[in-house]
C-alpha cells in the first residue's frame, strides 16, 4: 500500500481506517474543525523560518515531481529544506524541516500542540525510517511546538515562541516497531473482506475516528456510547462485558444521574418539574436583569503584545436585559487584527450598571473572561469584578435536573435544552442563520476577517452580529420558560 506520514499514523491508531477509507469512503464522517486545520497551517508556514534562509519543495499532486525537486536541492551543502520529500518501498514522507550540514541531516517535525505527545514519535519514527532506508545519515530528531509560556513582546521570537525537543532516542527505538507496522499494515490491506469491528480507546485516541458510528451500526440507536455524563472507560468496559443496551445498563452500578436519564429514555414520561426548586433559583436574581455571552477565539501564534499562545481573547458580546417589564439589547463586536481586549471591557462596563444580576449559560466560561480582562488591565478591574461577582447561572435548574424533559436526551447543554423547550420555533433555530452557526464558525469567521474583501467583511459581521444576539435573546426565552412553568 502507498502509505504517507498521515496515513501511517492512522493505521497504527487502527488498520481499518485505512482499510475504510479505500474500500468504502462515504461511509466516512467528517469530524474535522477547520479551525484546528488553519491553526496548523499557520503554525507551519511560521516554523519555515526558525532557521532563517531555506528553500520550500512547493507541493504537487505528482509525488514524482517533489522528490526530484528535493534531490536537486539535496546536492547543496548546509541547506534547510522545508516540504522535503522521500519515497521508499512505497512510503511517502514529506519532512517538514529537513536541515543538511554537509552530509549529516536534522528532522524537524511540527506541531501546533503545546506538549509533546505518542502520536507525535509515532510521524517523525516514520521520516527516519524512510531516510535512513534510503542511506541519509540522520543524526537528529525533533519535534517542534508551541511554548504556551512565551509572551509576546514586540516582532515574534520565534525561538521563544517554539520549543524543538530532541526525541532522536526515542524514534532509534521505534526502528523495529515502525517496519512490523507497516508490514502488519499492508497485510491488513490484502482483506477482501470487511474485517470485524475492532472497538476500544483506539476509537477515540488519539484522534476521534470518522468511522466509529459505522463500526457501531450493529447497535441499537440508544447504547451505551449515547448515554451522556458517562466515562469512556465506564462505557467501554460495559462494552467489553457485551452490556450495550439501556434496559442492560439499569441493572448494572451506575451513577443516579445515569439511570433517571435512562429510565426517560426506556419509559417516556412527563416532563419533571420540581417547582420548589425552580422558584428557589429565580428568587436568587433581581431586576433589571442582563444576559450576557461572550465569542472568543484562541490562536496559537500570539497576534498581540502580553498575549500567550492559545491565550483566549475575547472579540464580541450580546447583551439582553431586562428592565421595567420591556427587553432591550447591546452588543460590542472587535475589529479583526486589532487587539479587541480593552475596548471590549470598557464597553462591557459601560453596558452593564453596577451590582445589577446578570445571567449566563454555565457561568464558569463568562466569569473566567472577566477575570483575565481583569488582570490585564488592572484599572478596570474594579468595575469588571463587580460584572463578575453578581453573575449567576441560568444552566443550574437544568444541571441539577430539576427540569427535566426526555429531549434534553441527559444533557443540560443550552445546545440540548432550547430545543427541547422550544421544538418547534424558527425564531430560536440556529439553522435559520446566515453564515455562523455555531461557536466554532463565529471563531472562524472573526479570526478570518481581516483576509476577506470588504463586502465579504460586512456580511460576515452583520452574521455574528445576529448568532451571538441569539445566544443571549435564547437565554431570555429559557427565562421567560422557567417563570410560566412555575406559575401554571
Amino acid at each position: 500500500m502507498n502509505l504517507s506520514k498521515s496515513k501511517y499514523c492512522n493505521g497504527v491508531q487502527c488498520k481499518k481506517i485505512l482499510w475504510l477509507d479505500k474500500n468504502k469512503p462515504e461511509v466516512k464522517e467528517d469530524i474535522s474543525r477547520e479551525s484546528v486545520n488553519d491553526n496548523g497551517n499557520k503554525v507551519h508556514e511560521i516554523a519555515k523560518d526558525l532557521f532563517g534562509e531555506h528553500v520550500n519543495i512547493e507541493y504537487n499532486d505528482d509525488l514524482k515531481v517533489m522528490i526530484s525537486d528535493t534531490q536537486k536541492e539535496l546536492s547543496k551543502n548546509n541547506i534547510v529544506i522545508t516540504e522535503a520529500s522521500f519515497i521508499y518501498n512505497n512510503n511517502f514522507a514529506s519532512i517538514d524541516i529537513l536541515k543538511k550540514t554537509k552530509n549529516d541531516y536534522e528532522i524537524y517535525e511540527v506541531k501546533s500542540s503545546t506538549k509533546l505527545k505518542d502520536v507525535f514519535i509515532d510521524d517523525i519514527s516514520y521520516q527516519y525510517y524512510i531516510l535512513n532506508n534510503l542511506n541519509l545519515n540522520v543524526v537528529k530528531c525533533y519535534v517542534v511546538y508551541i511554548n504556551n509560556k512565551y509572551v509576546r513582546k514586540g516582532n515574534l521570537d520565534l525561538n521563544k515562541l517554539f520549543i524543538k525537543q530532541d526525541v532522536t532516542d526515542k524514534v532509534l527505538e521505534k526502528q523495529k516497531e515502525v517496519e512490523s507496522n507497516i508490514k502488519d499494515i499492508n497485510k491488513f490491506m490484502e482483506n477482501k473482506k470487511e474485517p470485524l469491528d475492532m472497538i476500544g480507546e483506539n476509537c477515540f485516541n488519539p484522534y476521534d475516528c470518522p468511522y466509529f458510528n459505522y463500526c457501531t451500526k450493529h447497535l441499537p440507536e440508544k447504547n451505551v456510547f449515547t448515554v451522556s455524563g458517562m466515562q469512556l472507560k465506564t462505557k467501554l468496559k460495559f462494552y467489553n462485558k457485551g452490556i450495550y443496551t439501556y434496559k442492560e445498563l439499569l441493572n448494572e452500578d451506575i451513577s443516579e444521574s445515569a439511570k433517571k436519564v435512562i429510565d426517560y429514555e426506556i419509559n417516556p414520561k412527563e416532563d419533571f418539574i420540581d417547582k420548589e426548586k425552580i422558584i428557589e433559583f429565580l428568587n436568587t436574581l433581581s431586576s433589571p436583569l442582563y444576559f450576557l455571552d461572550f465569542e472568543t477565539y484562541n490562536a496559537p501564534i500570539p497576534e498581540f503584545d502580553g498575549v500567550k499562545p492559545y491565550d483566549r481573547i475575547p472579540f464580541q458580546y450580546s447583551l439582553h436585559y431586562i428592565e421595567n417589564g420591556k427587553l432591550y439589547h447591546k452588543e460590542f463586536l472587535g475589529i479583526s487584527g486589532k487587539d479587541p481586549r480593552e475596548d471590549l471591557a470598557k464597553s462591557l462596563i459601560n453596558d452593564i450598571p453596577k451590582n445589577v444580576c446578570t445571567l449566563a449559560y454555565n457561568m464558569g466560561f463568562e466569569k473566567s473572561v472577566i477575570e483575565d480582562l481583569a488582570n490585564t488591565y488592572p484599572d478596570l478591574g474594579e468595575d469588571l469584578m463587580n460584572i463578575h461577582d453578581n453573575i449567576k447561572d441560568l444552566m443550574v435548574p437544568f444541571q441539577s435536573k430539576d427540569y427535566y424533559t426526555n429531549a434534553m436526551k441527559g444533557s443540560y447543554s443550552i445546545k440540548y435544552v432550547l430545543p427541547a423547550l422550544f421544538p418547534n420555533d424558527p425564531e430560536l433555530n440556529y439553522k435559520n442563520l446566515d453564515l455562523v452557526h455555531n461557536g466554532t464558525e463565529a471563531m472562524d469567521s472573526f479570526a478570518n476577517l481581516t483576509d476577506m474583501p470588504k463586502d465579504k467583511q460586512d456580511k460576515y459581521r452583520k452574521a455574528l452580529l445576529e448568532y451571538c444576539k441569539l445566544d443571549t435573546y435564547a437565554m431570555v426565552k429559557i427565562y421567560y420558560k422557567l417563570l410560566e412553568v412555575v406559575n401554571e
